[in-house]
């Protein structure tokens, strides 16, 4: 920062730039949420009387947070009504080259992440994706990284596309008489959405590292998964079996089924006792067989493969459990902010709760099955299931996981097809006319699913991405007080000094990369905010319109190419993809480069200074 500007700034200046330097060194750690950080920024400018206490949780009634829980409602409507499904069989090729075929997935993602939650939009469409990769000969990765990046470029192009536009859009109506219509962003943001998909199609695709991730047809079970009878003088015999849980995991492994008198019982009950000729199916690196057999006294029966119709006889001997007629090993991918995130499968009782067991985790395409009970998950971990298929997808709809395997397509209630449809539509159209604001409109169009029954009140609720919400409410005021306090317009003033030099044109590029490079590395909505009002302050500075500067924030907020923890979408397909971290940027930096070389002219387009 120029001299000058050192020496004029305040105390309040230099303590609420203290405060978001802070926040967001602590956003990079990644030790704690998102959410807990941005509400310990409130705090802490509430502390110091930056923010008056009577105003902190203002942020929480703001129009850019109701809008985004209530589009993110929809948004669950719109999925479970089988609609997309239809959608993505129509539109996209099965028998067509990869060009075709990544132009057409980019291209879907992008236009269902314009009216839908982006990561929402991924879900869904992942499953296809891997099926897809498999048709095509090509890794997983080769197609996860192309529809993730093209539903986050959709998302830029309209008002509900992101929460980084309505954000935009909330400040816009702090300088000007309205906010950002639900169209405004289209023009802009489809000229970059176009020619982002168009890259992908055409050369993008090749530049994704070529990672093979191991899947569940891959998955060398009979190398983990061994029988084990149990003789009479076994050290076993008498223990219960949480004891010999408990034994199992010294030699990192573990019991994941139980074979009684022929009966095969899935998850027997912690307080069962183990019995001469039980047979144990133990779940165990190679090496350390020996160590389980030795030490508790038992004989190798056979080593086997996990197949359906091996492990679909017989009853759970628990009167809760359920006939075990379709045991099945399936993958998930965990979602960002999801509630099993830093969890183990110990504290998530996914054996005791659901029935089923975990035989491994994959991690940026490294494997793991030792000490799977006290591993702390993260988002973007794949899981690889052991259990009947119902009591899985309880599991992934609790825990916010995703199903990897090819799904059976939903047969759609067409009539709750078409209303959610035309809900969404509604609330749309009432916000592009101005009869009400979009927050009003969305709000009533979560009214109308209630009360047409297309979403119980209680998943109302579960659709909200709580996390975002509380971020969103948090940091508003925090960005804020960087406005009342001058310390945006100080940022700005050291900007214009020392790199644009006073040309707008240099400054506008100058707000879309610093907000882009910002993204890669922090929440887009945090980035949004943080960025809005020194996007207001150097467009004072300069004395021109305001609007191509907020745009230039929007975009920037949108665009996170080059890291998996910029954005949600790139966090879901780091495990799936058996990606790296460094990997993203080898498509993302051309990316980037396109969003700049495209946004910037169109910006001065549509919104002159």
């Amino acid at each position: 920062m120029a001299v000058g500007s050192l020496s004029a700034m305040t105390t309040d200046q230099a303590t609420i730039l203290v405060i978001l330097s802070a926040t967001v060194l602590l956003f990079l750690w990644g030790r704690w949420r998102h959410d807990v950080v941005a509400v310990a920024a409130l705090i802490a400018c509430v502390a110091v009387g930056l923010v008056p206490s009577a105003e902190a949780f203002s942020g929480l009634g703001h129009p850019a947070v109701v809008t985004v829980a209530c589009v993110l409602v929809l948004s669950r409507t719109l999925q479970t009504s089988g609609a997309i499904d239809v959608l993505a069989e129509r539109f996209l090729p099965t028998d067509r080259g990869p060009t075709v075929t990544i132009g057409a997935l980019a291209g879907l993602g992008a236009f269902l992440s314009a009216f839908m939650n982006n990561v929402g939009a991924l879900a869904l469409l992942m499953p296809v994706a891997i099926q897809l990769a498999g048709k095509q000969g090509l890794p997983p990765g080769r197609l996860l990284m192309p529809l993730a990046f093209g539903s986050i470029l959709g998302g830029m192009t309209t008002l509900i596309g992101t929460p980084p536009n309505l954000i935009v859009a909330g400040f816009r109506a702090e300088v000007k008489d309205a906010p950002f219509g639900m169209f405004d962003f289209t023009p802009v943001g489809l000229a970059v959405a176009l020619a982002g998909v168009a890259f992908i199609a055409l050369v993008g695709w090749r530049l994704v590292p070529d990672r093979e991730r191991t899947g569940v047809e891959d998955f060398d079970t009979g190398a983990y998964l061994t029988e084990a009878r149990v003789p009479k003088k076994a050290k076993a015999v008498g223990m219960t079996m949480r004891e010999l849980e408990q034994a199992l995991e010294e030699d990192h492994a573990q019991l994941v089924g139980l074979v009684r008198n022929e009966v095969r019982i899935g998850v027997p009950r912690g307080s069962d006792v183990v019995r001469p000729r039980d047979i144990l199916v133990i779940e165990a690196e190679p090496d350390g067989i020996t160590a389980v057999l030795s030490g508790l006294g038992l004989e190798l029966e056979e080593a086997v493969e996990p197949k359906k119709d091996e492990q679909s006889e017989g009853e759970d001997e628990d009167e809760n459990n359920t006939r075990d007629n379709d045991i099945v090993l399936m993958e998930l991918a965990i979602l960002p902010n999801a509630p099993i995130v830093g969890r183990s499968a110990t504290q998530a009782r996914i054996r005791s709760r659901f029935g089923i067991n975990l035989l491994a985790v994959s991690r940026q395409g490294r494997r793991s099955v030792k000490r799977l009970r006290s591993m702390r998950l993260q988002a973007g971990d794949v899981l690889l299931m052991q259990g009947s298929s119902e009591a899985i997808s309880e599991f992934a709809s609790h825990f916010a996981c995703v199903p990897l395997a090819e799904r059976a397509l939903r047969i759609p209630d067409k009539k709750h097809a078409l209303l959610a449809t035309f809900i969404l539509a509604g609330s749309i159209g009432l916000t592009a006319t101005g009869i009400v604001t979009a927050a009003v409109a969305f709000a009533a169009g979560v009214v109308g699913v209630v009360l047409a029954r297309l979403i119980s009140p209680r998943r109302l609720y579960d659709a909200i991405d709580w996390p975002v919400i509380v971020l969103l409410g948090a940091l508003l005021p925090v960005a804020g007080a960087m406005a009342t306090t001058g310390a945006a317009d100080l940022v700005a003033r050291a900007l214009l000094e020392w790199l644009a030099q006073g040309n707008a044109i240099i400054a506008l590029a100058l707000i879309l990369i610093v907000t882009m490079t910002l993204s890669d590395l922090v929440n887009n909505a945090a980035t949004a905010a943080v960025m809005c009002p020194i996007a207001i302050s150097t467009a004072a500075s300069l004395g021109v319109e305001a609007d191509p500067f907020l745009m230039a924030v929007a975009v920037g907020a949108s665009c996170a190419f080059l890291t998996p923890i910029g954005h949600q979408n790139n966090t879901l397909i780091l495990g799936p993809g058996g990606f790296r971290f460094s990997d993203y940027w080898r498509l993302g930096l051309p990316m980037e480069i396109i969003v700049v070389a495209i946004g910037v002219p169109m910006i001065l387009l549509v919104w002159p200074l």
